[in-house]
């Protein structure tokens, strides 16, 4: 490998040349980056080990309140992460290597560099990037926001324009409030302080505890709430938004009695803030749930018996070989279980071709399953066809007792072209009877609630989310693994096979104590707050304890070790607010651990409860081997599946053009995937991705790889609908045949076999067939 000592005099003699290749082919070069929806933006990224800096992207990411603010200095924000030298998450112990002495600590060269880096920010080129902000989740990912300052603008300038945090006297709810304008949001409406009104809290004391059942939570007129989902692209109007508003935080649920825009609580308000737009996070819709191992482990300490999850498990795989072999399950299945726009063309495509009769249809079912089949290996997680994950909102009409919920969803999904979905509204249901209640994570067996789901007439404009009563001695989100209002999804399933026989009292869920300054915070105190992070996250260990003592202790997740380590998980959950440290006893460290967890390096154990029998059921599971004949697009395939039908008159004129066309989309495609180190078509554009490099963030990059998808097959409808004539023809007219024509050239130089390893020629990537199907509608309609 050459080593460039002068890259600026090496791009400069690499940009001529392309130029001069240019001009001799009189071909205008194409921007190798995908042009962008509204909404989403470019962002550069840096990732940092023990010895290397690695300079990435830049990244499509969804945008942010503060990226919003300065999209002038877009290139002055970087997103930099902390990692291990193989790209993994880094552990404390490379931070500060455990003593036999537990007073003692040692730190190492690690620690500096982390804290330096933070403190004394990072040099590229001309500029200098200082810390600058973090959220929750950056935080447990070792990430944070820095800024390069210049002349007008300074990092603590847009800390400045956040809001006033000056109140906060805690080091870690300093950052945490800090990094509540980065949240990924879309932009709305700006609303003045005389459009909201600020309403009190339904709070309660109990033997010296202060509970609070709106925690999070407050109102959105029913007018304003229909502009709110117009603007974020949807067709209906959601019953609620998770949102950020100046300092304000949390959900926002309609009320068709406010006269205000919003009306908001002081458990939503943060911090000061002049800002006004209000920005949406999420919203609720249709969200399918899934049993998980945590779940599973509590369900079965209550009572449930195993062969129940066996039953459920075998459900799911019958349902994923009925993706892979007929037609109607299969479309069935997709409106269920998966999400995202890829399933829209799928169902489509079910409509005219069996699910192994075309090639890019059945590579893509293939593909959505194994995704599903590695989930159950490696998470135990099982599709619930009675149950839903929904938003939690609260009954502001008084109605509900303690015990009861409102419970009243969608029945699927109708997918509308841009990632947005809308609610069938005739096939709504409201739930009557028991239900069994919990939200992720739950390690205490009291976290699963079962209550009364009742049917409230007054609340039937709340769709898809659960309503929890205002009354009671505790709220029932604070009984679920200590949670609230403010934007938390709860598993919510009316299967009756899943209501446990038992029930435990909830656990006790206050925060430990928070130490507070005698001064203002200063940001190098965040920085160290920042390593101390990294060196006590003990979350990832404890949950791994958790798992394993309630597979061996007799009582299951009742067992003292494991309701101790539910506790410690608890504290662990909180201290990126409070900066509490917790510490895993000796005692409670795993010393072998369960055949299920895959641990190949270390002492391991058959499993004889409940996780270990499923685990067994689908390790050496290969789905529909035999039905689907092949695993890639060859020049075999591609002779035995063209599809004549296909030909359309006139479709040889834009053969060229659509050869051209197909170059630059596979380039674009095939270097995501080479950026993310992902190694199939299907993989990337399901979204369902199980194979990829180290260097792949399992949280934060599908949302980015999908958006960078959405907006490559954006940019090809356009290629497609550009001139001759204007505009995406959606009453198709005079051009029906030339529209025809074109997209029937796109077909043919993706599918027929002369074209074969034409594209990506010296690369080695596969034949890429997704090209034509971003006009999927002009195929189908040919097709019929």
């Amino acid at each position: 490998m050459e080593c460039c000592y002068e890259p600026a005099r090496w791009l400069l003699k690499q940009y001529i040349k392309q130029h001069k290749m240019h001009k001799a082919c009189k071909r205008i070069p194409q921007s190798p980056s995908i042009s962008l929806d509204e909404g989403f933006v470019y962002v550069r990224r840096v990732l940092i080990t023990p010895t290397k800096v690695y300079f990435c992207g830049p990244e499509v990411n969804l945008s942010n309140g503060v990226l919003r603010n300065y999209p002038e200095d877009i290139d002055n924000f970087l997103r930099i992460s902390f990692v291990d030298e193989d790209l993994g998450k880094m552990r404390s112990v490379d931070l500060c290597p455990r003593t036999c002495c537990e007073e003692e600590e040692r730190r190492t060269r690690v620690y500096e560099r982390i804290l330096s880096v933070l403190r004394d920010g990072i040099v590229i080129g001309e500029k200098k990037f200082e810390l600058l902000a973090f959220s929750g989740s950056q935080l447990r990912e070792n990430s944070a926001w820095m800024f390069a300052s210049r002349r007008g603008l300074t990092a603590q300038g847009i800390r400045d324009w956040m809001g006033d945090f000056s109140h906060i006297k805690n080091v870690s709810k300093y950052g945490a409030r800090l990094g509540q304008s980065f949240s990924s949001s879309r932009e709305t409406f700006s609303v003045g302080s005389d459009e909201i009104e600020v309403i009190p809290d339904v709070e309660i004391e109990r033997g010296g505890t202060k509970y609070c059942f709106s925690d999070g939570i407050g109102k959105i007129s029913a007018d304003f709430a229909e502009r709110v989902a117009r603007k974020c692209g949807k067709s209906s109007t959601p019953s609620a938004f998770q949102i950020r508003y100046g300092g304000y935080k949390g959900v926002v649920a309609v009320d068709p009695t406010l006269s205000k825009k919003l009306a908001l609580r002081k458990s939503m308000g943060k911090f000061k803030s002049l800002n006004t737009m209000l920005d949406v996070i999420s919203w609720t819709k249709y969200q399918p749930c899934f049993l998980n191992r945590q779940l599973i482990t509590l369900l079965s300490t209550l009572g449930v018996r195993d062969r129940v999850f066996e039953k459920k498990q075998n459900q799911a795989m019958d349902q994923l070989e009925g993706i892979l072999n007929d037609p109607l399950k299969a479309q069935e299945a997709l409106g269920l279980m998966f999400q995202g726009e890829a399933t829209n063309i799928l169902k489509e495509m079910l409509n005219c071709y069996k699910p192994n009769a075309e090639p890019f249809l059945s590579l893509m079912l293939q593909s959505l399953c194994a995704s599903k089949l590695a989930e159950l290996r490696t998470k135990t997680r099982i599709f619930v066809h009675k149950g839903r994950s929904l938003m939690g909102c609260l009954d502001e009409t008084g109605t509900l007792e303690y015990g009861q919920v409102f419970v009243q969803c969608s029945h699927h999904t109708i997918f509308t072209g841009n990632n947005t979905t809308s609610t069938a509204s005739q096939g709504n249901f409201t739930v009557e009877g028991k239900v069994v209640v919990a939200k992720n994570p739950c390690l205490h067996p009291g976290d699963v609630r079962v209550l009364m789901a009742v049917d409230v007439p007054a609340l039937h404009h709340m769709l898809d989310c659960v309503v929890f009563p205002q009354k009671g001695k505790r709220p029932h989100p604070n009984e679920c693994s200590g949670s609230d209002l403010d934007g938390d999804d709860y598993f919510v399933s009316w299967d009756h096979e899943l209501i446990p026989p038992r029930q435990t009292n909830p656990m006790n869920y206050t925060p430990a104590p928070t130490v507070e300054l005698d001064h203002d915070v200063t940001i190098e105190e965040v920085a160290e707050s920042f390593t101390n992070y990294i060196v006590n996250d003990s979350l990832g260990i404890i949950s791994n304890a958790h798992l394993v003592s309630s597979d061996t202790e007799p009582h299951k997740a009742m067992s003292y070790k494991s309701v101790k380590l539910a506790e410690l998980h608890s504290h662990a959950v909180d201290s990126p607010k409070t900066g509490a440290i917790v510490k895993l006893p000796p005692s409670l460290r795993v010393k072998a651990y369960p055949d299920f967890m895959e641990k190949t390096d270390r002492s391991t154990y058959e499993s004889k409860r409940v996780i270990g029998k499923l685990y067994r059921q689908v390790k050496d599971i290969a789905l529909g081997s035999h039905s689907h004949s092949f695993k890639s697009f060859t020049r075999e395939v591609a002779r035995r599946f063209y599809d004549p039908d296909m030909e359309v008159d006139g479709f040889k004129d834009y053969i060229d053009d659509a050869m051209r066309y197909k170059s630059e989309y596979d380039d674009k495609l095939g270097k995501l995937m080479d950026y993310y180190g992902i190694k199939t078509e299907a993989e990337i554009l399901s979204g369902n991705i199980t194979n990829v490099s180290k260097f792949f963030n399992k949280r934060k990059d599908p949302e980015s790889i999908n958006c960078a998808v959405r907006s490559l097959k954006k940019e090809a409808r356009a290629w497609f609908f550009e001139k001759p004539t204007r505009g995406d023809p959606s009453d198709f007219g005079t051009d029906i045949s030339m529209y025809a024509a074109k997209a029937s050239a796109w077909y043919h130089v993706t599918y027929h076999h002369r074209y074969w390893g034409c594209y990506n020629k010296g690369m080695a990537r596969d034949h890429f067939l997704s090209f034509p199907w971003c006009v999927f509608d002009m195929l189908i309609q040919i097709k019929k």
